[in-house]
């Protein structure tokens, strides 16, 4: 018994420290794409302004596979550091508020639906279902090359 509350400081150390950890990385936001949240008018003003190509994650709250890309995809640390840095990024519940108008506009078939616009709104890339953080990255560079 002696033995076991001689490790009993040491466990409490490392879990104190593993939920420190995680903190940090949920106030810093290294770990996810930021959006702005159901605000294309403002993701365009946003690009404008800095010059940045616009990556619109079009989604509906019942869609599976659009709840996966928030989880896994848009989660990972390589592709968040790479959107965050190059792209205004927007999610918008094409279900609420602009999101119908939107979705006809862009003629959505299908969600999620994934668009990279140009700084000036024009579409650049599209692609439609989950896709894994590899092919986000691909799909990222790709658009950007696309000079608009």
């Amino acid at each position: 018994m002696k033995n076991t509350f001689k490790f009993l400081p040491l466990m409490v150390a490392l879990l104190m420290l593993s939920f420190t950890g995680f903190a940090q990385n949920k106030a810093t936001g290294k770990t996810e794409i930021h959006f702005i949240e159901d605000a294309w008018t403002q993701a365009l003003k946003q690009a404008a302004a800095q010059n940045k190509y616009i990556f619109v994650d079009a989604y509906a709250t019942w869609c599976g596979p659009c709840k996966m890309l928030k989880t896994k995809t848009f989660t990972n640390s390589e592709v968040a550091a790479f959107y965050n840095k190059n792209f205004i990024n927007v999610s918008i519940d094409m279900e609420k508020g602009m999101g119908p108008q939107l979705a006809k506009e862009w003629q959505m078939q299908a969600y999620p639906t994934l668009i990279i616009f140009s700084p000036k709104g024009k579409p650049v890339l599209g692609t439609v279902g989950f896709i894994q953080p590899d092919m986000l990255l691909k799909f990222g560079r790709e658009a950007l090359a696309k000079k608009i």
